[in-house]
């Protein structure tokens, strides 16, 4: 099942104006980004868990500083997939995601700095267009975050990012053998950020990049796949505002990770299961942890 996509925040400790990640939530979409599902519609559950707990200056190098982040996300989301074929060959689809987050980030000297909980940024993709063959699959999408979790300037328990933000993204599936036992998808995403509302501040533009390489487990008959799978983001432009420093403006975060990945196919069900988890490596201008992330997908 292709994943969807979810703003977080990720308060830092010692500057509230940094900004240390994009809105997408990293592996999301490695594992068959290139898919689309049946027609008509399917209903996706996933719960993301990131954790964090070494900050890195924009050289790589770790900061002393002593605490905890975590962002704990629960995705409720609905896709629909037409029957016909009605643009360039490509069969048409379109997503709603409605989320609910948790997040807390507590320091060892000061306690608890921040955090909260509620319903956060939804997320509408409204142009997909998927084409498909034996042996690949590709979608381009088009989709954009909107605003709809708390913020308020300068809170302690906003789940928002207090941004609109554009999103120009595409996955590609490749079946490397005739007989489909080794899989590869790649998934890539532009986020274009605008200027937050209440601090005037506008978050640089991010890169993302999800990737897996799966191959059946022996004598599964292809329902459970394993491997491995990653994710890398980049920050693009520079941040700006009027509390930017030039320091801060010409920081860019950097985020590097590998680990390993689950699926199971129930075709009778029409359903399936996925589990992922990453650990992180060489990041910079940001926080550095692991992922933990469970998915379910039903079709109707």
């Amino acid at each position: 099942m292709w994943a969807l996509v979810l703003a977080y925040v990720l308060v830092a400790a010692d500057d509230a104006q940094s900004q240390n990640r994009g809105v997408y939530p990293l592996g999301m979409s490695a594992i068959n980004s290139g898919l689309t599902p049946e027609p008509g519609f399917s209903y996706s559950n996933q719960f993301l868990y990131y954790s964090r707990n070494e900050a890195k200056d924009d050289s790589g190098n770790t900061l002393p500083v002593t605490g905890q982040n975590y962002v704990a996300m629960e995705m409720n989301s609905l896709i629909w997939v037409s029957r016909s074929k009605p643009l360039l060959g490509a069969r048409y689809s379109a997503t709603a995601t409605l989320p609910f987050a948790k997040n807390d980030l507590t320091s060892d000297v000061q306690g608890n700095i921040s955090g909260g909980a509620g319903f956060a940024d939804s997320y509408y993709m409204l142009l997909i267009l998927a084409w498909s063959s034996d042996r690949f699959g590709a979608r381009a999408i088009y989709g954009f975050l909107a605003p709809t979790g708390r913020f308020i300037a300068g809170g302690t328990d906003n789940v928002g990012s207090g941004y609109w933000t554009h999103a120009l993204s595409s996955g590609q599936t490749f079946f490397l053998t005739q007989t489909k036992q080794l899989t590869l998808s790649v998934f890539e995403m532009y986020e274009f950020h605008t200027t937050q509302e209440g601090t005037e501040i506008h978050p640089g533009d991010t890169f993302d990049l999800d990737y897996s390489l799966l191959t059946p487990v022996p004598r599964t008959n292809r329902r459970l796949q394993s491997g491995l799978a990653g994710y890398e983001a980049r920050q693009v432009t520079s941040k700006t505002g009027p509390l930017i420093t030039q320091a801060e403006s010409e920081a860019r975060y950097a985020i590097n990770s590998l680990g390993f990945a689950f699926t199971a196919a129930f075709p009778k069900q029409k359903a399936s299961l996925g589990f992922k988890y990453f650990d992180e490596f060489a990041d910079r201008s940001t926080y550095e942890g692991f992922s933990v992330q469970v998915q379910g997908a039903i079709h109707f």
